[in-house]
């Protein structure tokens, strides 16, 4: 019997503050619960920390540099075989979307259609305190409430994600499988939360950040940039970083518990154990560090590191994090396996199936992590003109029109980067020649360059050759050989499980 499948992915949350990764506030118990039955990862990483670009990558497989979806902008020019919701309609799934798309998906590409973004949903029910709510959300400017939010959490979004969710499942046959993509937009901003969340992590409770703003210089023109545009938009930037921190916190939290009453949904209905729950992020926030909210210069590991969980049918428990290095492009090509169905022509990710059921794998395969970065071009720096209405920001917007300051702009996204994690070491290269090499255990804010270093002369140009193969590895392989007229010429091939190490000595197996 095929599998249920729940994809469970939250907007813009930090890897690291959960209880599991050794976090001291609890912000996500019932999630780490799930962590426990299950599988997590703990060098999972986006294929780029953009929004839609990351959410297109992980539904096609394919990273940003062969899908062509390098910014929020670029839906209509994916370039791709299939993608995840098309593949499994047409193995037989019911398929389905309950919360924020961002991605080239439309209405038709699902059975179940339910969109809710960062300033409402597209709610049906006739309920005027729900649009009252929606209203409210879209006054803030994508930004910060410093006030418990006036609405209980049954008009937040997860809250009616959750109840679309359910009502949809409650109408299917019972041998019919089902994908759901139930993607919650918090903890992205803006930054509100109702009681008891808002008073759960208060500013004095959260950890201190490790760097201010004064880290700013030694991260570079972007970070700056980010900093002086912050407080243009939102003049009270500084004097409320703390309260959005403590919002973020409690947003991740009131997550939790909507997971929490779905899943229990599910035992009470009798398919948790016949349903596949994988929990992710598109991507992290910097969420105070270096004086920053949000997304948007570089890779730093804050952003590119994301949160990987599967628990169900076939997932052996782990006591302990997986540490293989794995990506979101990873996810399809292992629901393709998970289901019984081919992994189509094109994706690039891996299956992480043997690695979730506790078969032999190739270590090698996973030896390090991959991403992207930027829509191309000469990278922007300080001093150069650029309007900035073409660049979508207006330091005053007018009351009740969405504005202030999009993090991701023309100068934070020009460029073309790429990143390499392996172990204990990340490696950073841009189109100019200029790298970042930091040693995550010692410099876990990638404050102290290492790329030129002599004393790690040697590890440089081992990360550097493994980011050129990934370079290469990414080409994209579509579109596949045509045949001459005999319908023979060039095969490509291909190894079980999309693996590019398929064969190692057995010492290097992983069980």
């Amino acid at each position: 019997m095929k599998p249920n499948i729940v994809l469970i992915m939250t907007d813009q949350q930090r890897a690291d503050l959960a209880r599991r990764e050794g976090y001291p506030l609890d912000t996500m118990p019932f999630v780490d619960g799930l962590a426990a039955e299950g599988t997590w990862f703990s060098r999972a990483y986006t294929p780029a920390p953009v929004c839609m670009v990351a959410r297109a990558a992980m539904l096609t497989g394919r990273y940003p540099s062969a899908n062509r979806v390098r910014t929020n902008y670029n839906a209509e020019d994916l370039y791709a075989a299939t993608d995840m919701m098309r593949h499994f309609r047409e193995a037989g799934y019911a398929t389905g979307l309950s919360g924020k798309n961002h991605s080239h998906l439309t209405p038709g590409d699902v059975d179940l259609w339910f969109h809710a973004g960062h300033v409402g949903a597209d709610d049906a029910r006739d309920d005027a305190r729900l649009k009252e709510f929606d209203r409210f959300i879209g006054t803030m400017h994508m930004h910060l409430h410093t006030e418990p939010t006036p609405f209980p959490v049954e008009y937040q979004l997860p809250h009616r994600i959750v109840d679309q969710a359910r009502s949809w499942i409650e109408t299917l046959e019972r041998d019919r499988p089902f994908l759901l993509w139930m993607s919650f937009p918090e903890p992205h901003n803006p930054y509100q939360v109702p009681e008891p969340y808002y008073s759960l992590f208060p500013p004095e409770a959260l950890p201190p950040v490790q760097y201010g703003p004064e880290a700013l210089p030694t991260k570079g023109f972007g970070y700056e940039w980010c900093r002086r545009s912050f407080e243009g938009a939102f003049p009270d930037y500084a004097a409320t970083i703390d309260r959005a921190r403590a919002n973020y916190h409690g947003m991740i939290r009131m997550v939790d518990d909507q997971v929490r009453r779905f899943v229990e949904f599910l035992a009470e209905s009798g398919r948790l154990e016949d349903t596949l729950l994988v929990f992710v992020s598109d991507h992290g926030d910097f969420a105070g560090e270096y004086g920053l909210l949000r997304k948007g210069p570089d890779l730093n590991e804050l952003l590119a590191r994301v949160p990987m969980i599967f628990r169900g049918p076939g997932v052996v428990p782990r006591p302990e994090p997986q540490t293989a290095h794995v990506s979101l492009v990873d996810i399809f090509p292992t629901l393709c396996e998970a289901s019984g169905t081919e992994i189509p022509a094109g994706v690039q990710g891996r299956s992480l199936w043997p690695l979730l059921t506790g078969e032999p794998y190739p270590e090698a395969e996973f030896a390090s992590a991959y991403a992207e970065h930027g829509f191309g071009g000469l990278p922007y720096c300080g001093g150069e003109p650029l309007d900035p209405a073409l660049d979508g920001f207006e330091p005053s917007p007018p009351d009740g029109a969405w504005g202030g300051y999009d993090c991701l702009n023309s100068r934070t996204q020009s460029g073309t980067a790429r990143m390499l994690r392996r172990d204990d070491w990340k490696l950073a290269f841009d189109a100019l020649g200029r790298g970042e090499l930091y040693h995550l255990p010692t410099d876990p804010r990638e404050m102290r360059n290492r790329f030129g270093d002599s004393d790690v002369a040697a590890v440089q140009a081992e990360l550097t050759a493994d980011l050129l193969t990934w370079v290469l590895r990414v080409q994209d392989p579509l579109p596949l050989p045509r045949a001459n007229r005999q319908g023979r010429r060039y095969v490509p091939k291909t190894a079980p499980h999309n693996f590019w190490t398929p064969h190692v000595p057995k010492t290097q197996q992983k069980n």
